[in-house]
Order: C-alpha cells, then sequence, then structure tokens
C-alpha cells in the first residue's frame, strides 16, 4: 500500500514538473515573439534566456526524479540498466546548462555583451537538448519493463511510447538547428533576429517534450 502510494504520488509530481516545464516552454516562445515585433529584442532576449534556462533545469530534475524513483526500489539489475541509461542521455548536461543559461540570461538583462552571451546560451541549450534527446525514450523503456513487466501494454502505455519517440526526434532536429542558428548569431548575421528565432523554436520544442513527459508519466498511474 505504501510503495503504491509513494509511487502514485512520484508520478503526480513528475508529471506536474513536465506540465510547470511546457508553461516555461510557453513563456519562452511569446517572449521571443514578442521581441520579434521590435520591442526590447536584447532585454527580452535575456528574459527568454533566463525562463528558458529554469524550464531546462525543471525538465531535467523531473526525469532525474523519475529515474530515481525507479532505481531506489529495485534491484542491482534494474539499478545499473537505469544508471547507464542515465549516463548516456546527458541529464547532467541539462542541469548545468540550464544553471549556466540563468546565469548567461541574467548577464545579458545587465548589458554584459548581451547579443554574443544569449546567443551563446542558445548554442548551450541546443548542446544539451541534442545530448539529451532520448531521455524521454529510454524512461518510458525504464518504467514499462520495471513497473509492467511482460503484461500486455495498456492503450495509454502504447500511446505514451509512440509520444515519447516522437518528442525524442523533434528535441534532437531542434537542438541542431538551434546550434546552427546560435552560431550564425555569434558570427554577427543577423544576430538578434536569429537569437530570437532560435528562442521561439526553443520553446516551441520544450513546450511538446513537457506535455509529452506529462503525459507519458500519467499514463502509468492510470487503471488498467
Amino acid at each position: 500500500m505504501n510503495a503504491t502510494f509513494f509511487e502514485t504520488r512520484s508520478a503526480e509530481a513528475a508529471a506536474y514538473g513536465g506540465l510547470v516545464d511546457a508553461i516555461g516552454g510557453i513563456a519562452t516562445a511569446v517572449l521571443a515573439i514578442v521581441a520579434l515585433t521590435g520591442f526590447d529584442p536584447r532585454a527580452l532576449a535575456g528574459v527568454a534566456t533566463i525562463v528558458f534556462g529554469a524550464a531546462l533545469l525543471i525538465q531535467g530534475g523531473t526525469l532525474l526524479s523519475e529515474y530515481s524513483s525507479l532505481v531506489l526500489p529495485s534491484g542491482a539489475n534494474a539499478s545499473s540498466a537505469a544508471t547507464e541509461s542515465l549516463a548516456g542521455d546527458g541529464l547532467s548536461a541539462m542541469l548545468i546548462v540550464g544553471v549556466a543559461g540563468v546565469a548567461l540570461g541574467v548577464l545579458a538583462l545587465l548589458g554584459i555583451e548581451s547579443t554574443v552571451l544569449t546567443a551563446s546560451a542558445v548554442i548551450a541549450f541546443g548542446g544539451a537538448l541534442v545530448v539529451s534527446a532520448s531521455s524521454a525514450s529510454h524512461l518510458y523503456q525504464l518504467q514499462t519493463a520495471m513497473r509492467r513487466g511482460s503484461a500486455t501494454q495498456s492503450g495509454y502505455e502504447l500511446l505514451a511510447g509512440q509520444m515519447a519517440a516522437g518528442s525524442g526526434g523533434v528535441q534532437l532536429l531542434t537542438g541542431l538547428t538551434a546550434i546552427v542558428l546560435g552560431i550564425l548569431a555569434v558570427s554577427g548575421v543577423y544576430s538578434d533576429a536569429l537569437t530570437l528565432a532560435a528562442l521561439l523554436v526553443l520553446g516551441i520544442a520544450v513546450i511538446m517534450t513537457g506535455s509529452t513527459l506529462s503525459g507519458m508519466v500519467r499514463s502509468f498511474v492510470r487503471p488498467t
């Protein structure tokens, strides 16, 4: 009873984390769109960088908490598999880049090489998304193997698996796009516009991945 209650509460907390992450993506996209209209683009780019850095932190922390909830109650074999997956997914990169992005955004708002710092943050954000693109898919596979065993999957879980696989592809393409746009922005080619465009793309990607994470986790607490 207690184990089931703990698992349910942990999954619900992770689902809310995914929802908050999606809200951060919406805020980033809105700020980028407003800035692209010409309203104080450099200041809004700094704010959007801070917001996206925080969203990346939330996403990394949510995934990490879900991995931990699978590792802690399980045996040595399951723990080893989860640890290997965790190391390969680059969750530590998401957390580090999230903190760095917030710091760079703050410095940009203070007027310290704002164009270069926000463009650099965009490159780092893109790299973090690329190295962690398979995080949701690996988490889904672990959840399925450790919670359901060989039992037949429910419709909710099958849908969650498709969502996880699709979000990984979107995250990979978005990360590569952000890296390219960030490099062009650092080189001085339409720096402000390209940085804001990259932040818009990143925000949209996080909306999708955050919603996917929330739906995927909730699929494992639905009655089957």
